[in-house]
């Protein structure tokens, strides 16, 4: 999976995947100048970038790589905190797996697993 990462955005922000199952995806990105917004505070974009990432591989998991691809649609976040240095991490799981649509439910958390955002995330599955 490590590999998958090189010269994305992933690998610009840090991010790395702890976990990578087709029922759970969790991965971790640092809280530093990569991912702050001018105020010196964790970007809300830098979370939803973590939580599509997540949702995205967790689709990959779940397809026939051979036939399809996944794409993100669609995605929400509600951010309930934010933080100036550390990690954070997103768990994605499942909420549909369907044939031609996905949807995943993904919270990123501090290290304290206290709530940071909520997002939900829907993947379209596209023949290749």
């Amino acid at each position: 999976m490590k590999e998958m990462l090189t010269n994305t955005l992933m690998e610009t922000l840090g991010m790395e995947v702890l976990q990578a199952d087709p029922q759970k995806v969790r991965m971790s990105m640092p809280v530093d100048t990569r991912t702050h917004q001018p105020m010196g505070f964790l970007h809300g974009g830098a979370n939803v970038a973590l939580a599509e990432s997540a949702a995205s591989i967790g689709g990959f998991l779940n397809i026939d790589t051979q036939k399809q691809q996944v794409f993100g649609i669609e995605i929400n976040a509600n951010h309930i905190k934010s933080k100036r240095d550390g990690l954070v991490y997103a768990t994605a799981t499942p909420v549909h797996l369907g044939n031609r649509t996905m949807v995943w439910s993904i919270e990123v958390t501090d290290e304290e697993e206290q709530p940071l955002s909520v997002s939900r995330c829907t993947l379209g599955v596209v023949p290749l």
